[in-house]
């Protein structure tokens, strides 16, 4: 197995890889400390390169990674204000390996001025249009004393914002009978915050709330690895029918779709505004650290032809770093390097300042985008959800689209965020570690930044006269009107380049009333004959816009009753169902049926497949810690 902790008093993540067989393990542990005064360093980031293995050292400076596999490796400590350290590290079984790390942070330059700063990034100011540098003075210098420089920042004081995280009520979808109502329409999602929110909670030692639960977003954390697609469309559809595991008298239906996947060179040139909240409620070790070396993978990725700006906000709003091309990176590291955390929080004069400058650097041909980082807690100016949004919507029109990332605990305001990325035409990812950072920002780059298509509608059709009743698994905040799927107005959901989507269905079928339903006194269903002959149970169709286009396209697929045996069916559709399973019991769904955590962990251990980055193996672990989680939470009246 293998097992990540945050040592002392900040838990983070666990994270557990099943191995098959017995697999020999010792354990690394050391203290991080200032190379010049020998005093301990908090919060710094230890990570094993090549695995997912990691850990954060506590306020002694001291750190422990255990359950690692015997063998030769490189550790990486990095902290705010210095260079990243290297050392080799030799794992034996059964035993401690002792790696120390003395860093040098970077005190000299505080004394350095304007002479001493780096040639490109003088000539990354300069990229920028007057405009845009007069902005950058109106900065709220009491909160944000900012300078495109390499000095370290003063250190400062980790504490606990008090406050209260927020999440929208979720109202679980019920059963409906195909005769009253054939048509289940809905926005395709594909966030994954919820997943990683939920696997905080997890790995902190305690269930999360049920409404932090959105199964579809828990479904499609992962890679389904479905074909890629063929013809005039960058979509693909993929159908399975079989026995339904926590019910046994229903069948259980999973739609797949899946995007043009595109590698980064293939990426069209990006002009990205990075929006920062530095305001206090930041100032936590999982905060803005943990943001400042999630966006230094992000600037590793970027190409020459690339462009980034960055905007933060406090008490007021600024632009700290005009556009700069991607192939200055020391500049645009430099930037993230300087970001501290103080003061209010102006988040609508950030998200306006941020708009202005991704519009002002516009590109015909590329990908705009503001990726806003924050833990949604916005409180000077414009704060409610309502004008919030709306102000959003607003900025869509303009064609720069909008990525939301969330971070910490406490005050989240997840649903806040989750509204901000909807309306925005974007996605919203939660970072809960450095290593759900490299999921977004290296491994799956492309669906973070590169919308493929925008207003996202499925509408599934099914047959009356095989199908009796059904219910959607999931995507509750998702429903949409019937109506809806055939009208461009309607804002729906977006797809990203490589991006998976995933939905299931449970459905009752038909005995022998052929789809009748409840006799009415008014009215009466009528089931055509072709239907009562046909062996569709269901047609799916998908409608979509292209970024640049305003009108939709359609595709549709029949999907016929080729019911199979649950043992029998993909991995995909087996471990796609564990997750299922695993979000109804964490919900306490009235739903679940047979569900038990056991036959969760026994179908998704069993349908791992390649799983090429260990997520799905991560679930597993995840899956067994939640279920010791739930025996004394049971005990005690849950």
């Amino acid at each position: 197995m293998k097992l990540t902790i945050w040592t002392g008093v900040m838990l983070a993540t666990v994270l557990l890889t099943a191995r098959t067989g017995a697999v020999e393990t010792g354990l690394i542990r050391g203290h991080v400390t200032v190379a010049s005064t020998g005093a301990p360093i908090a919060a710094a980031i230890i990570n094993v390169q090549g695995t997912n293995l990691g850990a954060k050292t506590d306020n002694n400076g001291a750190y422990t990674i255990i359950n690692i596999p015997e063998g030769v490796y490189i550790l990486r400590a990095d902290k705010t204000g210095a260079p990243s350290t290297l050392q080799r590290v030799t794992v034996r079984a059964r035993q401690t390996s002792i790696a120390d790390f003395k860093l040098a942070l970077v005190q000299d330059a505080l004394l350095k001025g304007k002479d001493e700063r780096r040639p490109d990034q003088d000539a990354a100011k300069h990229t920028a249009p007057q405009a845009l540098r007069e902005e950058s003075r109106e900065v709220d210098r009491g909160a944000l004393d900012y300078k495109l420089n390499c000095a370290a920042p003063p250190a400062s004081t980790m504490w606990q914002t008090p406050g209260s995280e927020s999440y929208d009520n979720i109202v679980e979808n019920d059963w409906f009978t195909t005769a009253d109502k054939p048509l289940s329409t809905f926005s395709v999602d594909v966030d994954a915050a919820s997943y990683s929110n939920v696997r905080r909670f997890i790995t902190g030692g305690q269930l999360p709330p049920a409404d932090a639960v959105r199964i579809e977003e828990l479904i499609n954390y992962f890679d389904y690895d479905y074909p890629d697609p063929r013809g005039a469309h960058p979509f693909s559809i993929t159908t399975e029918v079989a026995d339904c595991p926590w019910n046994r008298g229903h069948k259980l239906v999973h739609i797949g779709l899946q995007g043009k996947r595109m590698d980064i060179d293939e990426l069209p040139p990006a002009n990205l505004v990075f929006l920062i909240d530095v305001s206090g409620s930041m100032n936590q070790p999982d905060k803005l650290p943990l943001l400042k070396s999630s966006f230094r993978l992000l600037v590793e990725q970027l190409r020459a032809e690339d462009r980034v700006a960055m905007v933060v906000y406090a008490g007021a709003a600024g632009l700290v770093l005009p556009p700069t091309p991607g192939s200055h990176k020391d500049a645009i590291l430099c930037a993230i390097d300087r970001l501290e955390a103080g003061g209010s929080t102006a988040g609508a004069a950030g998200i306006q300042l941020a708009y202005q400058v991704a519009q002002q650097g516009f590109m015909e041909e590329g990908n705009n985008r503001v990726i806003l980082a924050t833990d949604g807690d916005f409180n000077v100016g414009v704060s409610s959800d309502g004008e919030l949004t709306r102000l959003i919507e607003d900025k869509r029109r303009s064609g720069i689209f909008l990525t939301v990332l969330g971070f910490g605990e406490g005050n989240l305001k997840d649903s806040r965020m989750e509204k901000l990325a909807d309306k925005g035409n974007g996605n919203y990812a939660y970072i809960d570690n450095l290593v759900e950072g490299k999921k977004v920002f290296v491994n799956e780059i492309g669906a973070t930044l590169l919308t493929i298509a925008k207003d996202v509608k499925l509408q599934v059709e099914f047959n009356p006269a095989r199908v009796a009743s059904y219910r959607l698994v999931g995507y509750e905040n998702r429903v949409l009107q019937d109506r809806d799927f055939d009208d461009d107005t309607k804002d729906a959901g977006e797809i990203g380049a490589g991006h998976s989507v995933t939905a299931l269905y449970e459905i009752a079928l038909t005995n022998d009333d052929n789809g009748r339903g409840k006799p009415r006194k008014y009215s009466s269903t009528v089931v055509r004959d072709d239907a009562r002959r046909s062996s569709e149970l269901l047609t799916v169709s998908f409608r979509y816009k292209r970024p640049e286009e305003s009108e939709s396209r359609l595709l549709s697929v029949a999907v016929k009753d080729h019911t199979t045996r649950f043992a029998d069916t993909s991995d995909n559709f087996r471990f796609s169902a564990a997750v299922a399973e695993f979000g109804m019991l964490l919900r306490g769904s009235s739903q679940a049926g047979t569900a038990t955590m056991d036959q969760v962990i026994r179908t998704a251990r069993a349908s791992r497949g390649e799983d090429e980055h260990g997520y799905r193996s991560e679930f597993v672990s995840l899956a067994e810690t939640a279920a010791a989680l739930m025996v004394p939470a049971e005990n005690a009246g849950r």
